[in-house]
């Protein structure tokens, strides 16, 4: 018996020891929890008749389940069924206040034979049958056996398409002669994450899938040159475009044979005028650059490779290295809009134009194609990261006189005046709104674009430059491949700084509330400050001398449990008490004599989105 008592404790210590040790870990561990992902991988055999605009595709497709849920149902989307008349996309153009001019009324107009469609004639699980029916941009389909938690299931189809009349990214001869633009084009399994599935019909807006392998397969007639995702697996059978093949000898078809890998779409264009430039950027990547030669396009065209190849070396740097071996800009499209691997840009613009768009959508590659963020319910965190990122992007071009235009010092305030005049006019509507369902295009438009790169601005004047350009860096190889939300942004951000972010994230996303400073008044040596709107934020202060001579005082917002370090535009600061948000005065006393005060100043870097700014300056200036 004793010794059996002494066993025990002797396991039951070692067990103890095992379950602290593990608990220690799992507390203080500073490794990133892992989310996990859906899997899949595509196979797709296309037969395309151009005569007609349709095609026949076969898919095989491999989900992974790597949930710990078991599934008894899945859901495609099927987007080519929004171009027609009545469905969603063209019902909400026509009802919304400030329709895209682009779609506007044009949908409802499509004749038969002008109207996109996708249907699927016959899927199989694992071999046998399954239930699927198609309502609007959906197929749903029920399962008659679960996919099991980390299980795979294998999915075939036959399906038909046909290609609408150009009207929102994807369709045929668009504005600018280019015969097919093919985005958003095949059935495309919905994902399921652990927020569980997400399966919205298609209005065009925004896009969310899974990460997988594609292995695609494209015959067309042998005068088209193609360029898509991915790299091409047989260059020197498709020949044309890729490497010198005698016309006389090429046959009717070729089949155009593209993979890519960890991607979450795939799109392609075709065109028989397609010239293509072929740039080896100095980091390695292979660029290639598909347009029609013309007046309004060759002479632009030919410089864009030696910008992008200097604007390529400067992403890597600030926001991390581009991870695919390949990129390609293709003219096509109905403005620009990113894909993995590739974009879909109108080609014929200023070289400024052309610049611009291209950097837009090529940054997508690190904050959609790479983070991959559920742009429906985060679209500021890739359209306004990205929008933000390219603002620096082309003040750099600017710097190096690769483009027209004067380098300024801050690229980003334009934004931020933006999304403060926007806000002033009440028609503001949260970040956190879903981007389907933002009451007009303006609010959304704004919130994604405008607002998201402000929040952006108002984080790097919150937690300093240094810890900011630490922060971009340590997301973008964080949760690369993850599909990271709202809070796995802001936590990075902590960590970067070492300060309480989560006030800021609820009131800039979750809410409407504007920031509202002002210098109420100074006496004496006393300067008293108010908090005339909602949001907290800390202060910088500048008191500038008639001499000419500035000093710097600073008032960390008590909810950062801490202060900003290291920032270009402000430092050297005198650090004052923290401010409480809850109180609407706060008063410090400056070193300076009055006497030889010529002005006082909250924010003069004009960073913080602050909604009246006239009351920021004392003594105030008279209104002109």
């Amino acid at each position: 018996m004793l010794n059996m008592d002494k066993k025990f404790r002797r396991c039951t210590a070692f067990a103890t020891g095992i379950f602290v040790i593990l608990l220690f870990t799992f507390v203080n561990g500073s490794a990133q929890p892992e989310r996990w992902q859906q899997g899949a991988k595509y196979e797709m055999d296309i037969d395309f008749d151009v005569k007609k605009h349709q095609f026949k595709g076969y898919q095989k497709m491999i989900l992974t389940n790597n949930s710990p849920d078991t599934l008894d149902k899945v859901f495609y989307h099927l987007y080519f069924n929004a171009f027609q008349p009545n469905s969603m996309m063209d019902v909400r153009s026509r009802t919304i206040v400030d329709p895209d001019r682009r779609v506007g009324d044009r949908i409802s107009k499509l004749k038969g034979d002008e109207q996109g469609f996708i249907k699927v004639s016959s899927l199989k699980m694992d071999g046998k049958k399954v239930l699927h029916k198609t309502v609007g941009t959906i197929l749903e389909v029920k399962l008659s056996t679960p996919v099991l938690p980390h299980s795979q299931a294998v999915f075939e189809m036959n399906f038909t398409g046909q290609v609408p009349e150009q009207i929102r990214r994807s369709g045929r001869n668009n504005a600018e002669g280019i015969e097919y633009s093919m985005a958003q084009w095949y059935p495309k399994m919905c994902n399921y994450d652990y927020q569980g599935w997400h399966s919205n019909p298609y209005v065009a807006r925004e896009f969310y899938g899974i990460w997988g392998d594609f292995d695609v397969k494209i015959s067309m007639p042998s005068n088209y040159v193609l360029a898509g995702t991915g790299t091409l697996q047989n260059p020197m059978e498709a020949g044309f475009g890729y490497a010198s093949t005698d016309p006389v000898s090429r046959p009717a078809n070729l089949t155009w044979h593209f993979k890519a890998q960890n991607v979450h779409d795939f799109v392609w264009a075709a065109d028989p005028d397609y010239k293509q430039i072929v740039h080896k950027n100095r980091d390695g990547t292979t660029v290639r650059y598909f347009y029609q030669p013309g007046e309004k396009t060759s002479d632009n065209w030919e410089r864009l490779p030696a910008i992008m190849d200097e604007a390529f070396e400067y992403i890597n740097i600030h926001y991390g290295k581009y991870p695919f071996s390949e990129y390609s800009f293709i003219q096509g499209g109905d403005g620009g809009m990113e894909y993995p691997m590739a974009t879909l840009i109108t080609g014929q613009r200023s070289l400024v134009s052309l610049v611009g768009v291209s950097i837009h959508e090529l940054m997508h590659s690190w904050f959609q194609m790479v983070l991959g963020s559920n742009e429906a319910l985060y679209h500021w965190m890739d359209e306004g990261f990205t929008s933000y990122a390219s603002n620096a992007v082309m003040n750099h071009l600017k710097k190096k006189k690769l483009i027209p235009g004067d380098a300024v010092d801050n690229p980003h305030l334009q934004d931020v005046k933006g999304y403060v005049n926007f806000a002033l006019s009440g028609k503001e509507e949260p970040l956190i709104t879903h981007a389907d369902h933002f009451m007009t295009n303006t609010a959304y438009g704004v919130a994604s674009y405008t607002k998201g790169s402000a929040l952006l601005e108002q984080l790097r004047y919150i937690i300093g430059e240094k810890n900011f350009d630490k922060g971009m860096l340590m997301y973008f190889e964080t949760w690369k491949f993850k599909h990271p939300n709202t809070n796995d942004f802001f936590r990075i951000m902590e960590k970067a700084s070492g300060l309480e972010l989560d006030w800021f994230k609820e009131y800039f996303v979750h809410t409407t509330h504007r920031i509202n400073y002002a210098i109420e008044d100074v006496k004496g040596k006393t300067v008293i400050l108010k908090n005339k709107g909602l949001v907290p934020m800390p202060l910088d202060i500048t008191i500038k001398t008639k001499d000419g001579k500035m000093f710097q005082y600073y008032i960390p917002q008590e909810l950062m449990r801490g202060e900003k370090k290291d920032d270009r535009v402000f430092k050297d600061a005198v650090l004052l008490p923290d401010w409480a948000w809850t109180h609407p005065e706060y008063s410090f006393e400056m070193k300076q004599k009055p006497a030889d005060v010529e002005s006082i100043e909250i924010d003069v870097s004009g960073r913080m989105a602050d909604a009246d700014r006239n009351d920021n300056v004392w003594p105030q200036k008279a209104p002109k």
